[in-house]
């Protein structure tokens, strides 16, 4: 039966590997069953799964999911977050929960796509604008030179029709 549990814990790990487009591990020491318990209420209302995960079963996920890479962020007692959508998410609410109740959790590491991130990229995912913003940063940044084309073409025609109309003033009078 215990074997059975694990191989079945091992086959949901791995398809949870095997789906995440990220991959952040924490340490969890120090942390309440109240806390861990709100920590994981808000991870999963926005779609990031955070599981704590013995290491030898985590290794032979890993190995079955082909994404060897996770053992290089696994030391100690860890805990795993996957985030499938959307890549800074988990970061976001990992430092956001963190600094807000004050709590232990250490982020050491994660996995984003098949690179390796230490704990610093991890915390500068956690810090990059919303992807909203990020394209709304991209549109303006292409509209400036095409605005400035603009302005530098009509400046031309505004010059000859103030002439025009300081001529037909004149005319007038």
């Amino acid at each position: 039966m215990l074997r059975e549990k694990k191989t079945r814990i091992v086959e949901e790990l791995a398809d949870t590997l095997s789906r995440s487009a990220i991959i952040i591990s924490t340490s969890y020491q120090g942390l309440t069953a109240k806390q861990m318990t709100d920590l994981r209420r808000v991870l999963v209302s926005s779609g990031v799964e955070y599981r704590v995960i013995k290491n030898t079963l985590a290794r032979l996920a890993a190995q079955k999911a082909g994404r060897d890479q996770v053992m290089d962020i696994i030391e100690g007692p860890t805990a795993l977050a996957f985030g499938c959508d959307d890549v800074t998410t988990p970061a976001k609410l990992l430092d956001k929960y963190s600094k807000s109740q004050e709590l232990g959790i250490q982020i050491k590491g994660g996995i984003l796509g098949e690179r390796v991130l230490d704990a610093s990229e991890v915390s500068g995912l956690a810090n990059l604008p919303s992807r909203e913003v990020l394209i709304a940063q991209v549109v303006a940044g292409l509209q400036s030179p095409i605005r400035n084309l603009h302005n530098v073409l009509a400046s031309p025609l505004q010059g000859l029709c103030f002439v025009l109309q300081a001529r037909i003033q004149k005319l007038n009078e």
